[in-house]
This record gives structure tokens, sequence and C-alpha cells, in this order.
């Protein structure tokens, strides 16, 4: 198991890598000259030289490109040219709300996809079975973004049910223990920042998850028509056990392995896909601090948060697939 698991890390060094050189070509080929941007339309010619030559963006691209990997080596992505301040603390400081939005989108995706799935499949070609089924097709099929802005015009505009946008309400912060204000709001006692995260969280948490949720659901209903048409689960009815028993005992533990994977795939996505969702509801997240430095030209930042992301999202992975060996002793682990 251990050199199972060994081997899968030292197969992330060259995704990374790979990832890494990507995202430098594009940024440094295909993007305006980071200099003058810094210093606006009014610098003179001179003044963006001097700039040019004290960042090193004069010296070869290969060159550049070294100095680069060196840095991310140590953890160190640059200085953001937006805030003048280190790239990694900023991604740091936004990761927690980042995690804490995939988190509830995948805690909601799942219980809901695999609780419709696992109906769907016992009640196969029933009305249930059919609605869930055209509601997953509608949860893969719609774009997370026009859904997040429906839900803001029903739920925060029509109905006022909800705020709009943000994370918490402005002044009602709770004690930074774990840095997700969920957890401390609740290690703290604070019952008002609790209620307040809770429903701020609520619309993007509900939009982020329609397509994992759509996703599991398909999954979970596709493995479990395919379990409990198996011999051994023919044998527990006959052996007289409640359906209860076969189905949630025999048939959904063998039917879940296939869709945890599902799940960890989708948790990757969720940590890093969440871009659009966070700026739509103006989620102060890694995915909208991306898209404001995408804006500003702001390529230390873009680079910095472009690599957290894929390393978040190959991690998961790796957790994934050693839980998967885990649970599977038929995967070898050469």
């Amino acid at each position: 198991m251990l050199r199972y698991i060994a081997k899968r890390i030292m197969l992330l060094v060259p995704v990374l890598f790979g990832v890494s050189l990507f995202v430098f070509l594009v940024l440094h080929l295909f993007t305006t000259d980071p200099a003058a941007m810094m210093l606006g339309q009014h610098a003179t010619a001179e003044q963006v030289a001097s700039l040019r030559e004290e960042l090193g963006f004069n010296k070869p691209l290969y060159v550049q490109f070294g100095v680069f990997i060196s840095q991310i080596i140590q953890g160190d992505f640059g200085m953001s040219l937006m805030t003048r301040s280190p790239v990694t603390d900023e991604l740091l400081a936004r990761f927690p709300a980042t995690v804490e939005l995939a988190f509830a989108a995948m805690l909601i995706a799942t219980l809901i996809g695999v609780t419709v799935g696992v109906i769907s499949a016992v009640k196969q070609y029933s009305i249930f079975d059919y609605l869930s089924m055209v509601g997953a097709l509608l949860g893969v099929s719609m774009p997370i973004f026009w859904l997040g802005l429906m839900l803001i015009i029903l739920f925060s505009v029509t109905l006022g049910w909800l705020p709009v946008s943000g994370r918490i309400e402005v002044g009602m912060e709770p004690a930074t223990i774990t840095h997700f204000y969920l957890i401390d709001s609740l290690l703290s006692g604070n019952w008002e920042a609790f209620k307040s995260s809770v429903s701020h969280l609520a619309l993007p948490a509900i939009a982020l998850s329609s397509y994992s949720m759509a996703i599991i659901a398909r999954m979970t209903r596709s493995t479990m028509l395919e379990v409990i048409r198996q011999d051994y689960i023919r044998t527990a009815r006959s052996k007289g056990l409640v359906e209860r028993v076969v189905v949630f005992k025999h048939a959904l533990r063998n039917a879940l392995i296939p869709v945890i994977t599902v799940i960890g795939l989708q948790m990757g996505s969720l940590l890093g896909g969440a871009v659009l969702t966070e700026t739509v509801f103006s989620w102060p997240g890694i995915g909208s601090f991306i898209v404001n430095a995408i804006l500003a030209g702001d390529f230390p930042v873009v680079q910095g948060g472009v690599i957290m992301v894929a390393t978040v999202f190959v991690v998961v992975n790796l957790i994934v697939d050693i839980l998967y060996a885990y649970l599977d002793p038929r995967i070898k682990y050469s």
C-alpha cells in the first residue's frame, strides 16, 4: 500500500510541472506588458524599461521560468501587482472561503444525489424515477451562473429571504479560530454569526451543487440498478430479509464504491471550479480573486491561483485513488 501511495505521489510531479509550464508560457507570451500595466498609460518608455529591468522581465524566458519554478518550490508565487503583497498570503487568506463553499455544496450534492439515486433505482420506471432523471438532466445542462442569478432574483430580490452576496453580514465576523465562519461561530457560541453565515452560504452552495448533484444521482442510480440485479441480492431477499436491509446494507454499500470516485472528482472540481459561482455571489474566495486578477492583468496572482487550484485538484484525486484502493481490494497496488 505504501509503495502504491509513493508511486501515485511521484506521478503528481510531472503533472504539476506541466501545469506550471503551460500557465507560465500562456501568461508570458499572450498577455500585455505587465510593467506598462503597473505604471499606467501615462508612463514613459524609459520608466517602463526601468521597471522591466527591475522585475527581471528582460531576462530570457527560460531564465524567468527557472526563477519561477524555484520560487514555487519554496511556496513563493511572487508579489501581487494589485495589492503589492505576497500572492501566497493573498491566496491562503481566501482559501478557507472557497473550501467552506465547496464542502457545503458537496454535502448538499451528496445527500440529495445519493438519496434520489437510490430511490430512483429501487422504484425504477415510477413517476419519481422519471421526474428525478429529468431533474438530473436539467442539473447537468443548466449553467451554474444562470441558476445562481435565478436564485438571487427569486429568493433575494423577490422574496427577500436570503442575502444577495457576501460571506457574512458586515460587522458580524466571528472570532478567528479555523478561518471557517460556520465552525468559528459554533466554537465561539456566536449564534447570530452562525445564522448569518448559513443564510449567506445557502444560495451559492445550492447553485454550485446542482451539477454535482445531478452527476451523483445518475451514477448512484445506474450502479444501484446493476447491484440489485446480482445473485447475492436475490439470495438476501430469498432469506426473508426486509427490503430496507437488502437495499441499505447489501446493495448500497457495494454500489457506493464508484460513487465515491465521482464524489472525489466532483470535490476537486468544486474546489477549483467555483469561479463563476463566487463571482455571481461576490463570494470572497480564490475564484473571484482570480477573476479580478485576470481583469487587472495581475499575472502573478493568476499563475499562483491556477497552480494552487491544480495542486488541490490532483491531491484530491490522489486521496480518492487511495481510498478507492482501500475500499476495493481487487485493485492492485502495483
